[in-house]
Protein backbone atom coordinates (compact mmCIF):
# COMPACT_ATOMS: atom_id res chain seq x y z
CA UNK A 1 0.00 0.00 0.00
CA UNK A 2 1.35 3.21 -0.95
CA UNK A 3 2.07 6.31 1.45
CA UNK A 4 -0.11 8.96 0.96
CA UNK A 5 1.37 12.37 0.09
CA UNK A 6 1.38 15.40 2.92
CA UNK A 7 1.77 19.00 2.81
CA UNK A 8 5.22 18.53 3.69
CA UNK A 9 6.15 15.64 0.49
CA UNK A 10 4.92 18.20 -2.04
CA UNK A 11 6.88 21.43 -0.74
CA UNK A 12 9.62 19.32 -0.73
CA UNK A 13 9.10 17.56 -3.93
CA UNK A 14 11.68 19.08 -6.44
CA UNK A 15 9.17 19.13 -9.74
CA UNK A 16 6.38 20.89 -7.37
CA UNK A 17 7.66 23.61 -6.31
CA UNK A 18 5.66 26.17 -3.54
CA UNK A 19 6.05 29.85 -2.62
CA UNK A 20 3.63 28.83 0.75
CA UNK A 21 5.93 28.35 3.72
CA UNK A 22 4.22 25.47 5.68
CA UNK A 23 6.11 24.99 8.16
CA UNK A 24 5.39 28.63 9.33
CA UNK A 25 1.39 27.51 9.44
CA UNK A 26 2.26 24.45 10.94
CA UNK A 27 4.77 25.61 13.63
CA UNK A 28 2.43 25.35 17.37
CA UNK A 29 3.30 28.76 18.04
CA UNK A 30 1.73 30.61 15.06
CA UNK A 31 -0.67 33.35 15.96
CA UNK A 32 -3.10 34.36 13.02
CA UNK A 33 -3.55 38.04 14.39
CA UNK A 34 0.40 38.02 14.50
CA UNK A 35 0.65 36.89 10.84
CA UNK A 36 -2.61 38.80 9.54
CA UNK A 37 -0.47 42.33 10.92
CA UNK A 38 2.74 41.46 9.54
CA UNK A 39 1.50 40.99 6.23
CA UNK A 40 -0.87 44.16 6.50
CA UNK A 41 2.86 45.94 7.71
CA UNK A 42 4.13 44.15 4.41
CA UNK A 43 2.21 45.71 1.89
CA UNK A 44 1.04 49.29 3.56
CA UNK A 45 2.70 52.17 5.08
CA UNK A 46 1.95 52.20 8.83
CA UNK A 47 1.66 56.30 8.37
CA UNK A 48 -1.35 55.74 5.79
CA UNK A 49 -4.73 56.52 6.89
CA UNK A 50 -6.90 54.46 5.78
CA UNK A 51 -5.09 51.50 5.45
CA UNK A 52 -5.19 49.37 2.12
CA UNK A 53 -6.51 45.95 2.71
CA UNK A 54 -7.31 44.78 -0.36
CA UNK A 55 -3.72 43.42 -1.40
CA UNK A 56 -2.69 41.33 2.04
CA UNK A 57 -6.49 39.96 1.16
CA UNK A 58 -6.15 38.76 -2.23
CA UNK A 59 -2.64 37.74 -0.52
CA UNK A 60 -4.43 35.48 1.87
CA UNK A 61 -6.89 34.23 -0.72
CA UNK A 62 -4.47 33.36 -3.23
CA UNK A 63 -2.74 31.48 -0.68
CA UNK A 64 -5.90 29.81 0.35
CA UNK A 65 -6.98 29.14 -3.12
CA UNK A 66 -3.24 27.27 -3.65
CA UNK A 67 -3.48 25.30 -1.11
CA UNK A 68 -6.84 23.89 -2.06
CA UNK A 69 -5.00 23.14 -5.19
CA UNK A 70 -2.76 21.08 -3.74
CA UNK A 71 -5.28 19.39 -1.66
CA UNK A 72 -7.30 18.43 -4.64
CA UNK A 73 -3.92 17.26 -6.68
CA UNK A 74 -2.64 15.15 -3.79
CA UNK A 75 -6.43 13.42 -3.17
CA UNK A 76 -7.10 12.95 -7.08
CA UNK A 77 -3.38 11.14 -7.57
CA UNK A 78 -3.55 9.10 -4.50
CA UNK A 79 -7.25 8.46 -4.28
CA UNK A 80 -7.13 4.12 -4.42
CA UNK A 81 -3.82 4.00 -1.95
CA UNK A 82 -6.77 5.79 0.00
CA UNK A 83 -9.50 3.73 -0.40
CA UNK A 84 -7.50 1.51 0.02
CA UNK A 85 -6.08 2.05 3.65
CA UNK A 86 -9.88 3.19 4.06
CA UNK A 87 -11.05 -0.60 3.27
CA UNK A 88 -7.98 -2.37 5.12
CA UNK A 89 -9.02 -0.53 8.25
CA UNK A 90 -12.87 -0.64 7.80
CA UNK A 91 -12.03 -4.66 7.53
CA UNK A 92 -10.09 -5.10 10.64
CA UNK A 93 -12.51 -3.28 12.59
CA UNK A 94 -15.18 -5.57 11.31
CA UNK A 95 -13.12 -8.43 12.23
CA UNK A 96 -12.37 -6.70 15.99
CA UNK A 97 -15.86 -6.27 16.30
CA UNK A 98 -16.98 -9.61 15.69
CA UNK A 99 -14.15 -11.00 17.62
CA UNK A 100 -15.38 -9.09 21.04
CA UNK A 101 -19.05 -9.44 19.95
CA UNK A 102 -18.93 -12.72 22.22
CA UNK A 103 -16.97 -11.54 24.60
CA UNK A 104 -18.80 -8.78 25.25
CA UNK A 105 -22.23 -10.70 25.29
CA UNK A 106 -19.93 -13.20 27.47
CA UNK A 107 -19.07 -10.29 30.07
CA UNK A 108 -22.65 -8.50 30.08
CA UNK A 109 -24.09 -12.49 30.86
CA UNK A 110 -21.79 -13.22 33.94
CA UNK A 111 -21.84 -10.07 35.30
CA UNK A 112 -25.75 -10.08 35.19
CA UNK A 113 -25.10 -13.68 36.90
CA UNK A 114 -22.77 -11.94 39.27
CA UNK A 115 -25.29 -9.34 40.34
CA UNK A 116 -28.14 -12.06 40.60
CA UNK A 117 -25.52 -13.96 43.26
CA UNK A 118 -23.40 -11.42 44.91
CA UNK A 119 -24.86 -8.40 44.65
CA UNK A 120 -28.83 -8.88 45.72
CA UNK A 121 -27.74 -11.50 48.34
CA UNK A 122 -25.17 -9.08 49.58
CA UNK A 123 -27.75 -6.38 50.02
CA UNK A 124 -29.71 -9.11 51.48
CA UNK A 125 -26.76 -10.37 53.83
CA UNK A 126 -26.16 -6.18 54.56
CA UNK A 127 -29.99 -5.92 55.75
CA UNK A 128 -29.68 -9.40 57.81
CA UNK A 129 -26.69 -7.69 59.04
CA UNK A 130 -28.31 -4.52 60.65
CA UNK A 131 -30.79 -6.49 61.88
CA UNK A 132 -28.59 -8.70 63.93
CA UNK A 133 -26.43 -5.29 65.20
CA UNK A 134 -29.62 -3.77 65.99
CA UNK A 135 -30.57 -6.60 67.90
CA UNK A 136 -27.46 -7.09 69.89
CA UNK A 137 -27.63 -2.92 70.51
CA UNK A 138 -30.63 -4.04 71.86
CA UNK A 139 -29.77 -7.18 73.85
CA UNK A 140 -26.91 -5.37 75.04
CA UNK A 141 -28.66 -2.39 76.46
CA UNK A 142 -31.65 -4.48 77.97
CA UNK A 143 -28.70 -6.17 79.78
CA UNK A 144 -27.48 -2.85 81.02
CA UNK A 145 -30.72 -1.87 81.88
CA UNK A 146 -31.06 -5.17 83.73
CA UNK A 147 -27.91 -4.77 85.62
CA UNK A 148 -28.52 -1.00 86.18
CA UNK A 149 -32.36 -2.51 88.01
CA UNK A 150 -30.17 -5.00 90.23
CA UNK A 151 -27.80 -2.21 91.57
CA UNK A 152 -30.53 -0.23 91.94
CA UNK A 153 -32.47 -3.12 94.46
CA UNK A 154 -28.96 -3.70 96.20
CA UNK A 155 -29.01 0.06 96.99
CA UNK A 156 -31.69 0.35 98.22
CA UNK A 157 -31.13 -2.67 100.02
CA UNK A 158 -28.23 -1.61 101.48
CA UNK A 159 -29.44 1.81 102.22
CA UNK A 160 -32.15 -0.10 104.39
CA UNK A 161 -29.51 -1.52 105.84
CA UNK A 162 -27.88 1.53 106.71
CA UNK A 163 -30.57 3.35 107.69
CA UNK A 164 -32.25 0.38 109.96
CA UNK A 165 -35.37 1.09 107.87
CA UNK A 166 -36.34 -2.28 107.64
CA UNK A 167 -36.56 -3.28 111.32
CA UNK A 168 -37.35 0.25 112.70
CA UNK A 169 -41.32 0.90 113.23
CA UNK A 170 -43.17 4.60 113.33
CA UNK A 171 -42.41 4.94 117.16
CA UNK A 172 -38.95 4.30 117.26
CA UNK A 173 -36.34 6.97 118.57
CA UNK A 174 -33.72 8.85 116.47
CA UNK A 175 -31.50 7.40 118.96
CA UNK A 176 -33.01 3.64 118.82
CA UNK A 177 -32.86 3.67 115.01
CA UNK A 178 -28.74 5.34 115.25
CA UNK A 179 -28.03 2.10 117.43
CA UNK A 180 -29.45 -0.27 114.45
CA UNK A 181 -27.55 1.29 111.86
CA UNK A 182 -24.86 -0.95 110.05
CA UNK A 183 -22.12 1.59 109.22
CA UNK A 184 -20.42 -1.41 107.06
CA UNK A 185 -23.45 -0.59 104.68
CA UNK A 186 -22.03 3.09 103.70
CA UNK A 187 -18.98 1.60 102.12
CA UNK A 188 -20.76 -1.00 100.57
CA UNK A 189 -23.48 1.54 98.93
CA UNK A 190 -20.36 3.50 97.71
CA UNK A 191 -19.48 0.51 96.08
CA UNK A 192 -22.91 0.58 94.16
CA UNK A 193 -23.15 3.68 93.86
CA UNK A 194 -19.49 4.06 91.72
CA UNK A 195 -20.67 1.19 89.69
CA UNK A 196 -23.95 3.08 88.64
CA UNK A 197 -21.69 5.87 88.16
CA UNK A 198 -19.59 3.80 85.70
CA UNK A 199 -23.12 2.68 83.99
CA UNK A 200 -24.44 5.63 83.64
CA UNK A 201 -21.20 7.01 82.04
CA UNK A 202 -20.86 4.78 80.11
CA UNK A 203 -24.10 5.97 78.42
CA UNK A 204 -23.10 8.88 76.69
CA UNK A 205 -19.90 7.14 75.53
CA UNK A 206 -19.75 4.31 72.50
CA UNK A 207 -19.48 1.61 74.48
CA UNK A 208 -21.83 -1.04 73.86
CA UNK A 209 -22.72 -2.32 77.21
CA UNK A 210 -23.99 1.05 78.31
CA UNK A 211 -24.80 3.22 75.47
CA UNK A 212 -28.41 4.56 75.50
CA UNK A 213 -28.80 4.14 79.02
CA UNK A 214 -30.00 7.70 79.29
CA UNK A 215 -32.86 7.18 76.43
CA UNK A 216 -34.23 4.70 78.91
CA UNK A 217 -37.55 5.96 81.01
CA UNK A 218 -36.76 3.16 83.97
CA UNK A 219 -33.36 4.23 83.96
CA UNK A 220 -34.02 8.09 84.13
CA UNK A 221 -36.03 7.18 86.75
CA UNK A 222 -33.86 4.85 88.56
CA UNK A 223 -31.55 8.15 88.53
CA UNK A 224 -33.88 10.34 89.68
CA UNK A 225 -35.71 8.38 92.47
CA UNK A 226 -33.39 6.17 93.38
CA UNK A 227 -29.81 6.63 92.60
CA UNK A 228 -29.57 10.36 93.69
CA UNK A 229 -31.43 10.80 96.79
CA UNK A 230 -29.87 7.41 98.29
CA UNK A 231 -26.49 9.24 97.18
CA UNK A 232 -27.17 12.57 98.89
CA UNK A 233 -28.34 10.31 102.21
CA UNK A 234 -25.08 8.60 101.90
CA UNK A 235 -23.14 11.83 101.78
CA UNK A 236 -24.98 13.54 104.40
CA UNK A 237 -24.93 10.50 106.53
CA UNK A 238 -21.40 10.20 106.12
CA UNK A 239 -20.60 14.08 106.92
CA UNK A 240 -22.81 13.83 109.90
CA UNK A 241 -20.78 10.88 111.72
CA UNK A 242 -17.20 12.64 111.15
CA UNK A 243 -18.93 15.81 112.48
CA UNK A 244 -19.59 13.57 115.38
CA UNK A 245 -16.94 11.95 116.44
CA UNK A 246 -15.82 12.10 119.48
CA UNK A 247 -13.48 9.78 121.69
CA UNK A 248 -14.67 11.32 125.00
CA UNK A 249 -15.37 14.64 126.79
CA UNK A 250 -13.90 16.66 129.64
CA UNK A 251 -15.59 14.53 132.49
CA UNK A 252 -14.91 10.96 131.12
CA UNK A 253 -13.37 9.24 128.44
CA UNK A 254 -14.96 6.50 126.33
CA UNK A 255 -13.97 2.87 127.25
CA UNK A 256 -12.35 0.96 124.70
CA UNK A 257 -15.10 -0.88 123.17
CA UNK A 258 -17.40 2.59 122.50
CA UNK A 259 -13.82 4.11 120.72
CA UNK A 260 -13.41 0.80 118.54
CA UNK A 261 -17.14 1.53 117.44
CA UNK A 262 -16.35 5.37 116.80
CA UNK A 263 -13.36 4.40 114.98
CA UNK A 264 -15.29 2.16 112.80
CA UNK A 265 -18.08 4.06 112.22
CA UNK A 266 -15.86 7.06 111.03
CA UNK A 267 -13.22 4.64 109.19
CA UNK A 268 -16.53 3.85 107.05
CA UNK A 269 -17.72 7.43 106.87
CA UNK A 270 -14.70 8.44 105.83
CA UNK A 271 -14.17 5.47 103.17
CA UNK A 272 -17.67 6.45 101.50
CA UNK A 273 -16.55 10.21 101.12
CA UNK A 274 -13.38 8.74 99.77
CA UNK A 275 -15.29 6.63 97.09
CA UNK A 276 -17.89 9.06 96.14
CA UNK A 277 -15.40 11.87 95.33
CA UNK A 278 -15.79 12.59 91.71
CA UNK A 279 -13.31 11.66 89.42
CA UNK A 280 -12.82 13.84 86.14
CA UNK A 281 -12.84 12.46 82.85
CA UNK A 282 -9.70 10.72 80.85
CA UNK A 283 -9.16 14.00 78.95
CA UNK A 284 -8.73 15.69 82.47
CA UNK A 285 -6.72 13.46 83.13
CA UNK A 286 -4.16 13.72 80.40
CA UNK A 287 -4.16 17.08 81.15
CA UNK A 288 -2.14 16.51 84.65
CA UNK A 289 -5.25 17.42 86.69
CA UNK A 290 -4.91 15.91 90.11
CA UNK A 291 -7.30 14.32 91.67
CA UNK A 292 -8.01 14.50 95.34
CA UNK A 293 -10.93 13.01 98.00
CA UNK A 294 -12.53 16.39 97.94
CA UNK A 295 -15.36 15.61 99.93
CA UNK A 296 -13.71 13.77 102.35
CA UNK A 297 -11.51 16.56 103.16
CA UNK A 298 -14.35 18.86 103.12
CA UNK A 299 -15.88 16.75 105.52
CA UNK A 300 -12.82 16.94 108.17
CA UNK A 301 -12.03 20.73 107.53
CA UNK A 302 -15.72 21.12 108.69
CA UNK A 303 -15.17 19.09 111.21
CA UNK A 304 -11.78 20.95 112.34
CA UNK A 305 -13.14 24.23 111.94
CA UNK A 306 -16.24 23.67 114.12
CA UNK A 307 -13.95 22.33 116.95
CA UNK A 308 -11.83 25.11 116.44
CA UNK A 309 -14.49 27.74 116.48
CA UNK A 310 -16.16 26.12 119.78
CA UNK A 311 -12.72 26.25 121.28
CA UNK A 312 -11.92 29.61 119.95
CA UNK A 313 -15.31 31.30 121.68
CA UNK A 314 -15.24 29.40 124.43
CA UNK A 315 -11.64 30.52 125.46
CA UNK A 316 -12.64 34.03 124.63
CA UNK A 317 -15.35 33.92 127.22
CA UNK A 318 -13.70 31.98 129.77
CA UNK A 319 -10.71 34.85 129.75
CA UNK A 320 -13.05 37.50 130.24
CA UNK A 321 -14.65 35.49 133.41
CA UNK A 322 -11.54 33.84 134.29
CA UNK A 323 -13.61 31.46 137.67
CA UNK A 324 -14.83 28.72 134.14
CA UNK A 325 -11.45 29.04 132.89
CA UNK A 326 -10.44 25.80 134.62
CA UNK A 327 -13.56 24.19 132.73
CA UNK A 328 -13.35 25.93 129.30
CA UNK A 329 -9.62 24.58 128.75
CA UNK A 330 -10.88 21.14 129.65
CA UNK A 331 -13.28 21.43 126.78
CA UNK A 332 -10.73 23.05 124.64
CA UNK A 333 -8.24 19.81 125.64
CA UNK A 334 -10.70 17.67 125.07
CA UNK A 335 -11.71 18.64 121.48
CA UNK A 336 -8.13 18.89 120.56
CA UNK A 337 -7.42 15.29 121.97
CA UNK A 338 -10.74 14.26 119.47
CA UNK A 339 -8.35 15.75 116.76
CA UNK A 340 -5.11 14.22 117.63
CA UNK A 341 -7.54 11.06 117.59
CA UNK A 342 -8.89 11.38 114.15
CA UNK A 343 -5.56 12.05 113.19
CA UNK A 344 -4.45 8.02 114.68
CA UNK A 345 -7.51 7.31 112.56
CA UNK A 346 -6.22 8.23 110.03
CA UNK A 347 -2.96 7.39 109.67
CA UNK A 348 -4.07 4.05 110.76
CA UNK A 349 -6.51 3.76 108.03
CA UNK A 350 -5.22 2.83 104.12
CA UNK A 351 -6.83 4.99 101.65
CA UNK A 352 -8.92 2.33 99.26
CA UNK A 353 -8.61 1.57 96.06
CA UNK A 354 -11.01 3.84 94.15
CA UNK A 355 -11.90 1.56 90.87
CA UNK A 356 -12.92 4.56 88.68
CA UNK A 357 -9.33 6.07 89.17
CA UNK A 358 -8.09 2.57 87.62
CA UNK A 359 -10.37 2.85 85.13
CA UNK A 360 -9.35 6.04 83.96
CA UNK A 361 -6.01 5.17 83.97
CA UNK A 362 -4.78 6.70 87.10
CA UNK A 363 -2.63 4.29 88.97
CA UNK A 364 -0.03 6.98 89.57
CA UNK A 365 -1.90 8.75 91.51
CA UNK A 366 -3.93 5.88 93.16
CA UNK A 367 -0.31 5.23 94.11
CA UNK A 368 0.10 8.42 96.01
CA UNK A 369 -2.69 8.19 98.08
CA UNK A 370 -2.74 4.60 99.12
CA UNK A 371 -0.68 5.29 102.23
CA UNK A 372 -3.39 6.58 104.27
CA UNK A 373 -5.84 8.96 104.68
CA UNK A 374 -4.21 11.25 106.58
CA UNK A 375 -1.65 12.54 103.81
CA UNK A 376 -3.98 14.34 101.44
CA UNK A 377 -5.49 16.09 104.28
CA UNK A 378 -2.06 17.19 105.51
CA UNK A 379 -1.29 17.93 102.56
CA UNK A 380 -4.56 20.21 102.20
CA UNK A 381 -4.23 21.92 105.28
CA UNK A 382 -0.37 22.19 104.68
CA UNK A 383 0.77 21.26 108.16
CA UNK A 384 2.62 18.19 109.68
CA UNK A 385 -0.07 17.10 111.78
CA UNK A 386 -3.32 17.95 112.66
CA UNK A 387 -2.79 19.04 116.09
CA UNK A 388 0.12 21.65 115.04
CA UNK A 389 -2.58 23.05 113.03
CA UNK A 390 -5.12 23.00 115.75
CA UNK A 391 -3.47 25.12 118.45
CA UNK A 392 -1.62 27.41 115.83
CA UNK A 393 -4.91 28.61 114.21
CA UNK A 394 -6.84 28.51 117.34
CA UNK A 395 -3.24 31.16 118.24
CA UNK A 396 -3.56 32.82 115.33
CA UNK A 397 -7.27 33.73 116.34
CA UNK A 398 -6.99 34.40 119.79
CA UNK A 399 -4.37 36.90 119.60
CA UNK A 400 -6.94 39.55 118.90
CA UNK A 401 -9.82 38.58 121.11
CA UNK A 402 -7.19 39.03 124.08
CA UNK A 403 -6.57 42.23 122.79
CA UNK A 404 -10.26 43.65 122.99
CA UNK A 405 -10.40 41.98 126.42
CA UNK A 406 -7.96 44.11 127.28
CA UNK A 407 -8.50 47.35 125.13
CA UNK A 408 -12.37 47.45 126.83
CA UNK A 409 -10.52 47.50 130.15
CA UNK A 410 -12.79 46.84 133.58
CA UNK A 411 -12.51 43.73 135.91
CA UNK A 412 -12.29 41.23 133.55
CA UNK A 413 -9.18 42.92 131.93
CA UNK A 414 -7.82 43.89 135.42
CA UNK A 415 -8.19 40.24 136.56
CA UNK A 416 -6.75 38.78 134.02
CA UNK A 417 -3.28 41.01 134.14
CA UNK A 418 -3.30 40.04 137.37
CA UNK A 419 -3.54 36.25 136.72
CA UNK A 420 -0.78 36.14 133.92
CA UNK A 421 0.88 33.60 135.27
CA UNK A 422 -2.14 30.84 136.57
CA UNK A 423 -3.76 31.66 132.90
CA UNK A 424 -0.33 30.91 131.49
CA UNK A 425 0.08 27.62 133.14
CA UNK A 426 -3.14 26.70 132.79
CA UNK A 427 -2.93 26.61 129.15
CA UNK A 428 0.31 25.11 129.00
CA UNK A 429 -1.04 22.16 131.01
CA UNK A 430 -4.29 22.30 128.41
CA UNK A 431 -2.12 22.33 125.42
CA UNK A 432 0.07 19.67 126.85
CA UNK A 433 -3.03 17.32 127.42
CA UNK A 434 -4.70 18.14 124.80
CA UNK A 435 -1.86 16.98 122.63
CA UNK A 436 -2.19 13.27 123.75
CA UNK A 437 -4.27 10.73 122.32
CA UNK A 438 -7.21 9.50 124.48
CA UNK A 439 -6.66 6.86 127.09
CA UNK A 440 -8.62 3.84 125.41
CA UNK A 441 -6.92 4.91 121.50
CA UNK A 442 -3.53 5.34 123.09
CA UNK A 443 -3.94 2.07 124.89
CA UNK A 444 -5.06 0.16 121.86
CA UNK A 445 -2.62 2.16 119.61
CA UNK A 446 0.18 1.16 121.78
CA UNK A 447 3.51 0.61 120.83
CA UNK A 448 2.46 2.46 117.45
CA UNK A 449 3.34 5.69 116.59
CA UNK A 450 3.40 8.78 118.88
CA UNK A 451 0.77 7.21 120.83
CA UNK A 452 2.69 4.96 122.54
CA UNK A 453 4.78 7.59 124.09
CA UNK A 454 2.36 9.94 126.28
CA UNK A 455 5.29 10.52 128.51
CA UNK A 456 7.01 12.52 125.68
CA UNK A 457 4.01 14.68 124.54
CA UNK A 458 5.36 17.70 126.81
CA UNK A 459 8.31 18.08 124.87
CA UNK A 460 6.84 17.16 121.48
CA UNK A 461 4.50 19.98 121.48
CA UNK A 462 7.30 23.04 123.08
CA UNK A 463 6.51 24.95 119.93
CA UNK A 464 2.76 24.42 120.37
CA UNK A 465 2.59 25.43 123.68
CA UNK A 466 4.92 28.87 123.59
CA UNK A 467 2.68 29.71 120.38
CA UNK A 468 -0.39 29.60 122.48
CA UNK A 469 0.64 30.40 125.50
CA UNK A 470 2.46 33.75 124.01
CA UNK A 471 -1.07 34.38 121.95
CA UNK A 472 -3.02 35.12 125.11
CA UNK A 473 0.34 36.67 127.87
CA UNK A 474 1.75 38.50 125.21
CA UNK A 475 -1.33 40.49 124.34
CA UNK A 476 -2.19 41.55 128.01
CA UNK A 477 0.47 44.06 128.45
CA UNK A 478 2.30 44.81 131.55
Amino acid sequence: MSTPVTPTDRTTAPDEPSYIDYEAFLDPSFAPASFANTLVLATNNAADSPLDLSTPLSRVLFDIQEIDSHIDQLTTRAALPLLTHTQTHADASSHVLARLEPQITALNDSYAQLAREVTQKHAEADQVRRVAARLWDTLSLGRAVGRCLQLGRQLEAQHAELTGSASATASSSAASARGREDHRALVRCAHTLLALREMFASSSSSSPSGGGLDKVAVVRALREGVVAPVEKAVRETAERIVREFSMGSASGAATFAQSEEVKGRTVSALTALYLLTPVPGPAAGKGGEKWAPSLMLHALEVYLRSALQSSIAGLSRALATLPSLERTLAEVSARCQNVVALEAVLEGTKAPQHPLLLLEGRQAQQQQVNDSLLQPLLAYLETGSLASYFWRTMAGSMAPRVQDIVAKGGVSARTLKSNRQQVGEAIKECVARGSQLPSAVAAAAKGKGKGSEPEAGGKHWEREVAVMVGSVVNNLGR
